[in-house]
Parts: C-alpha cells; structure tokens; sequence
C-alpha cells in the first residue's frame, strides 16, 4: 500500500481536558486513531511537525503512515479541530486503512484551461468554482490523488456536472448519489443594478440641491428687506402724528 506522509506517534494513556491541556503545552497534540476492526487509540502527534504536513494538501486525501512505537499503521486525516484564533491544532482524528477494504476519503478538484476557455478568453466571463473536493470510495490501491477538471472548451453560461468528471472506473463517486450538481461554470460579471445606482446617486443629488435652496432663501431675504425698509420710512410720519 502506497503511503505519501509519515508521522511519529505516541500511545497516550492519561484522557480528559485537564490532560489534552497539559500535552499542549509540552507542544504535543492529542488524537485518536480509530477503525480497521480495532479499538480506538488515543495517541499524541508532535505539534510542530503536525503543522507542516497540514499545510500540504495531498496531506488530507492520501494515506498517511503512522509509526507508533515499533508499529506502522496506515490510516487517512478524518477530522481537524483548530483553535478559533491561533495557528493551533486542538485535536486530530485518524482511521485505520485496510488494504482489502474500501475507505471514503474527500479529494481535491485541480481546474484546468481557465485562461483559455472561450466562455472566458473572447465572451469575457467569470469562472465560478462551484466545489472545491469530491467525496469518493475505493480501495485504497486505487486512490487517486486529485481529479482533474479540463474547463478549456466551456463557454459563456456553460457549467461542468458531477457526472461529466473523469473519474476511474475502480472509483465511486458518493457526490452523484445525492445529485448531478454542478463542479465549475462560465458566467457573465454581474452589472451594476439600477436600483442601487440610483440609491447611490440620491445623497449626492440631495447635497447639490441643499446649496441651492441656501442660495435661493438669501435672495429672497436679500428682497425683501427693501420692502421692509419703506414700511417703516411710512410708518415714521404716523408716529410722530400720533405724539402730538
């Protein structure tokens, strides 16, 4: 059986919060390791290392050989817990890989033909990448490593399946059985709405027409004092009557 990671591990025997805390900070992660007819083992991985090989792809869809203590056992990446912040590994999950028995495995879709598809070289479309993996069953002998997904030949408003991916005959994929959706397409970039640029454009009218009505409520004041000032020239005379 093929294996393309290797990693030292340690059987652990102390469990709980209290004891997965204290293997943190002696740089160690606590995982487990589980399937192939057997019990599940907890183990402890080192952090530093850990890190390194979870920042290559291939590290999560090949089989990975783990050397504990004087045995090897061959087993997948199941599931990751990571710390919500920091660049930490919580927690790690592994199973057990039998050679004469199926796994299910997620693997990795590698795009091709992009900058020369016509949907996208002379239509000037976007590609959207509707799905990045594909979950997939097979022996493990037979596990490919990535599909490959040629989108040189797609045009404007085309789209690639499930059920158009090369996938080998020894391998099924468990995606299909949900659905035939859709792994990549060609779409047009999307115009800038009317609505919205109207929205956009009512602040700005708004703060054009507030210097206007400013402007024109100082003629009209501008006006009207002359008004003012020969009503009271009239009312002068009137006053004077008045005291005598």
């Amino acid at each position: 059986m093929k294996t393309s990671f290797e990693l030292n591990a340690e059987f652990r025997e102390k469990h709980g919060k209290g004891a997965s805390r204290r293997l943190r900070h002696e740089g160690k992660v606590p995982a487990i390791i589980y399937g192939g007819h057997l019990e599940a083992r907890p183990v402890t991985l080192s952090h530093q290392k850990l890190l390194i090989m979870l920042d290559n792809e291939r590290f999560y869809s090949t089989i990975i050989s783990l050397k504990i203590g004087d045995q090897t056992q061959a087993a997948i990446l199941k599931d990751v817990q990571r710390h919500p912040y920091k660049n930490a590994v919580l927690h790690i999950d592994f199973q057990r890989v039998e050679e004469n028995e199926k796994i299910r495995i997620n693997i990795p879709l590698h795009f091709k033909g992009e900058a020369i598809a016509p949907g996208v070289k002379s239509q000037g479309g976007i590609v959207s990448h509707l799905r990045t993996e594909v979950e997939v069953s097979c022996l493990p002998r037979d596990l490919p490593e990535f599909i490959e997904v040629d989108i040189s030949g797609l045009s404007l408003n085309e789209s690639i399946h499930l059920s158009q991916l090369k996938v080998p005959s020894t391998v099924q994929l468990l995606d299909l059985i949900k659905g035939d959706a859709s792994v990549v397409a060609i779409h047009s970039p999307r115009a800038e709405e009317p609505e919205a640029v109207a929205a956009e454009a009512t602040p700005a009218e708004g703060a054009a027409a507030a210097p206007a009505a400013a402007a024109a409520g100082g003629d009209a004041a501008k006006k009207a004092e002359p008004a003012k000032k020969d009503e009271a020239k009239k009312a002068e005379p009137a006053k004077k009557d008045a005291k005598k």
